[in-house]
């Protein structure tokens, strides 16, 4: 939105913090613009001059209360609850939606049991859907680099994907090295209490360097690749991790035995049924 009429003269308007859901805008004679939306408190928002308007933002949140918004930078917005909720449509898929985070250093087997766990959980009759670190960097995270607040950002958004996605009543596979605590405890965070189960995949770096499917731990050790985990950047395992994947005898687990063992907890805590 570009410009009001008001008394006559065209006020530009600042695009950032102009709310995007009104019930009615009207103009004062002060040059403020007054926001009213369904008999709440009015916002004020003031044209835009020459320096930048301070605007003072609020947001409606899903129990329809008025409180300031203080997440990022949207304002002004609406959570809108639908009829149909995550009880239902958990009801409807005969399973319970939940987000399994498999964390642990490149070739540690991270892909390789989501794969085989959906699989698995395919066969069960069970929706699942894996978000895989390197795919999600195809589209919805290609504009992330490597460097540390971009892999802060690249966590986050799929944190805020498999979240939508147990919401929805889905076992969300979410397979990514992950490497630092912080982050996947932020994760956790988004989530209802027990819905997040943290699978770690122990796997010491020198197995994990001497697979090297991608050949990435070549190029680090070269200098080619800078800040790669395990090698020039820390990997903080978990502390108290749901499920961990570590070697028996000196043996890596088969792929169909990982995926057994997460399948097997999932059962125990009543994933796999609502």
């Amino acid at each position: 939105m570009a410009a009001l009429f008001t008394h006559g003269a065209r006020i530009p308007l600042r695009r950032e913090g102009f709310p995007s859901v009104l019930e009615t805008v009207h103009c004062r004679k002060d040059g403020c613009l007054e926001i009213r939306a369904r008999s709440r408190p009015q916002v004020l928002i003031k044209a835009a001059g020459k320096e930048p308007a301070e605007v003072e933002t609020t947001a409606i949140n899903g129990a329809n209360q008025l409180v300031k918004s203080t997440i990022g930078k949207s304002t002004n917005i609406v959570w809108h609850e639908c009829p149909v909720g995550k009880p239902e449509r958990q009801k409807l898929l005969r399973q319970k939606g939940c987000v399994i985070w498999i964390t642990g250093l490149s070739g540690s087997g991270k892909s390789t049991l989501a794969c085989a766990l959906s699989r698995e959980l395919h066969c069960r009759g069970k929706l699942t859907y894996v978000l895989d670190g390197d795919n999600i960097r195809h589209g919805l995270n290609r504009d992330l680099s490597f460097k540390a607040e971009d892999r802060v950002e690249n966590i986050r958004r799929i944190g805020e994907v498999a979240k939508l996605f147990a919401d929805a009543g889905v076992i969300c596979i979410a397979s990514l090295i992950s490497p630092y605590r912080e982050d996947r405890d932020a994760c956790r965070a988004l989530l209802p209490e027990n819905n997040f189960i943290e699978v770690f995949m122990n796997i010491p770096l020198e197995i994990c360097e001497a697979r090297d499917p991608k050949g990435l731990y070549k190029l680090a050790r070269s200098g080619k690749i800078k800040g790669f985990t395990g090698i020039d950047d820390p990997y903080e395992p978990p502390i108290n991790c749901e499920i961990e994947i570590q070697l028996r005898d000196g043996l890596c687990a088969s792929p169909s035995a990982m995926a057994d063992k997460v399948v097997m907890y999932l059962a125990e805590k009543g994933f796999l049924e609502a």
